[in-house]
């Protein structure tokens, strides 16, 4: 699924952005009739006695068809996201990814045309590429304008000289639509690599039903074609795992995939939290189990609560001996003023940012990190501040710059951040009492207006508080007290171990 970014969502599609788009979709263009006259170079050279100049001539009202077909389709996605969604248009990379998708997947499926069999092209690629990258609705609707444009390169070019399989031809645009459309919705539940192959097989259903009933005639050669057309499915999703890492790295998109390599505790920087900081990335793992247990309750996307939580400290990394949590004995603030102290602790925020995207991570990340605090007092240094100066303080000065949580998994966040930690101050960890600090917690920033810039509700906060308590009821249970009991070996088993010594 796509992971929208806050910031190119809210993106204004004005007039310069309208026309940079259109340039951008018109130089996408000439680079797909670029790529069809490509095709058609390459075909006369396996087509005997044919001239590129030769049918270029003969051909010129069906080419020029074939141009104003694809402009038609280019028109048709520049609508669509009128609509639709105009983040998309008012962010060039997103349209470069679209149009790098098409661009893909058209020149790997003519090749596999052009060389094997046309039956063998991965047509579902297109389809499990753009789920995860886009989202399953512009999936959905790319893979129909994939199909048409293939179909509209077939039809309308010599490849179709090339290709004995008639039925085929005229098929394609059903073909990709129907095995698109099983990878679609097949796919959007798979969660692990082993079941993106395995996705494979059940878009091979509807190509071999097509096969089989396109060309039953054929005899033995029927055998083979259904090879070819299993081949076509398991190629889809063998090419769309080889492919979809190369994609996020480019477009540094991210996907279900992404989240949970980055979630691994030898990704980078969970490493170097884990080496530099064990405190802090303790305290991440706890935090993202209780983010974890929110977003099911939400129904919000689990893998990236949890990312955001494994990440929303690591801003520490610079500084990690100033926090709490990585203290062993000797603490650094008492040698310091509180406004010195303050500056370091509210640092984190702004330093958890930077360095994610310095690492090239996932915008959403950082912006998590950045919004965790909102703009909260640092209560602690602004009372130390209160006690020195006889309350001649700005709260201002002791308080994070912000900005507040801007979706709803960086309001999660903020809230199972201050939880874990109020948890851990608790002499008693009753139910009662941890339900308590986390509802105090709750309305405290509900009275500073943490949330007025998120789609937050009171039921959603509800629900919120008791998953918190539930989890850290369950984390920091009560166990039996040990009986001091001191237990020593039996005499007896002693004095076989001394017998057997002797005897060697």
């Amino acid at each position: 699924m796509r992971y929208a970014d806050p910031a190119e969502t809210n993106k204004i599609f004005g007039k310069n952005e309208c026309i940079k788009s259109v340039f951008i979709f018109l130089g996408n263009y000439i680079l797909l009739m670029a790529l069809v006259v490509l095709f058609i170079w390459i075909n006369t050279l396996h087509i005997e006695g044919q001239s590129f100049v030769g049918y270029i001539t003969s051909s010129f009202n069906t080419l020029i068809y074939l141009a104003a077909s694809l402009f038609m389709l280019f028109l048709t996605v520049y609508f669509y996201y009128i609509f639709e969604d105009k983040s998309i248009l008012a962010t060039p990379k997103s349209i470069w990814l679209i149009f790098l998708l098409l661009d893909t997947c058209l020149v790997i499926c003519y090749f596999f045309g052009l060389f094997f069999n046309i039956y063998s092209r991965p047509i579902a690629l297109l389809a499990l590429l753009a789920l995860l990258l886009l989202g399953r609705r512009d999936a959905i609707f790319l893979n129909i304008i994939f199909a048409l444009m293939l179909y509209s390169v077939d039809h309308f070019s010599n490849f179709a000289v090339l290709n004995e399989y008639v039925n085929a031809l005229s098929s394609t645009p059903l073909l990709i639509f129907s095995a698109g459309m099983v990878g679609i919705f097949v796919g959007s539940k798979v969660k692990t690599r082993i079941r993106s192959f395995l996705t494979g097989f059940a878009i091979c259903v509807p190509i071999l039903v097509m096969i089989a009933c396109l060309e039953y005639n054929r005899g033995l050669s029927l055998l083979w074609l259904l090879l070819y057309g299993l081949e076509a499915g398991v190629l889809s999703a063998i090419l769309f795992m080889a492919l979809l890492p190369v994609f996020e790295a480019l477009f540094n998109c991210i996907t279900d995939y992404r989240l949970r390599e980055l979630t691994d505790h030898d990704a980078p920087l969970m490493r170097e939290l884990k080496d530099r900081a064990f405190g802090t990335f303790n305290h991440s793992i706890v935090v993202a189990h209780l983010a974890e247990a929110c977003a099911i309750a939400l129904n919000e996307d689990t893998a990236l609560a949890r990312a955001a939580a494994y990440y929303h400290d690591v801003g520490k990394l610079r500084q990690p001996e100033y926090f709490t949590e990585n203290q062993s004995g000797f603490n650094p603030h008492s040698e310091l003023t509180p406004e010195l102290s303050v500056d370091i602790i509210r640092s984190h925020a702004k330093d958890g940012y930077d360095l994610i995207r310095s690492r090239r991570l996932p915008k959403i990340l950082a912006d998590v990190a950045l919004q965790h605090h909102g703009t909260l007092p640092v209560k602690y240094f602004y009372a130390k501040a209160l006690k020195m100066s006889d309350g001649d303080v700005n709260i201002e000065e002791f308080s994070y710059s912000g900005p507040k949580p801007q979706t709803k998994i960086a309001a999660v966040v903020m809230i199972c951040d201050a939880s874990e930690a109020i948890s851990r101050t608790l002499p008693v960890r009753s139910p009662e009492k941890v339900e308590a600090a986390v509802r105090e917690i709750i309305e405290e920033r509900v009275d500073l207006d943490q949330f007025a810039e998120c789609d937050i509700t009171m039921r959603d906060l509800t629900i919120i508080k008791e998953a918190i308590v539930s989890c850290l009821t369950g984390v920091y249970h009560s166990r039996v007290q040990y009986p001091k009991l001191k237990l020593k070996r039996h005499e007896s088993d002693t004095a076989e171990e001394k017998a057997s010594g002797d005897k060697k």
